[in-house]
């Protein structure tokens, strides 16, 4: 099946403040890494750029961005909150009244990238 009409379809599901912010965690991952080819694994968005790069994750009261080499990352701004016991990954949990912190996020992908080209 057609990963965009996937897409749509989990968008249109949630119905909620979750699927707006799906969306727009969409569009910061392909500007921040335009080459990386969204894929449909495991029931969720994941995109792949020279192996596995990140993917989204939509729960009951959160959204998450799950970075698959997510402790290799610096994350100068602590954004990342979630799986930090993890030994390779970690993740961003947002909830219904957080904002979404773009340009922090933007720098996350593209050091994902970064790392995943090396």
């Amino acid at each position: 099946m057609d990963v965009n009409k996937l897409f749509k379809e989990k968008v249109s599901e949630l119905n909620d403040w979750r699927g707006e912010g799906l969306s727009q965690l969409r569009n910061i991952v392909e500007k921040a890494a335009p080459d990386a080819e969204l894929t449909w694994k495991w029931g969720s968005p994941v995109w792949v750029q020279n192996g596995l790069l990140l993917s989204l994750g939509s729960f009951s009261d959160h959204l998450k961005v799950h970075f698959f080499k997510g402790a290799s990352l610096l994350d100068k701004n602590k954004l990342l909150n979630a799986g930090l016991e993890a030994k390779t990954t970690r993740g961003v949990d947002i909830f219904e009244k957080d904002k979404i912190d773009e340009v922090t996020l933007i720098e996350l992908v593209k050091e994902a990238v970064s790392i995943n080209s090396k």
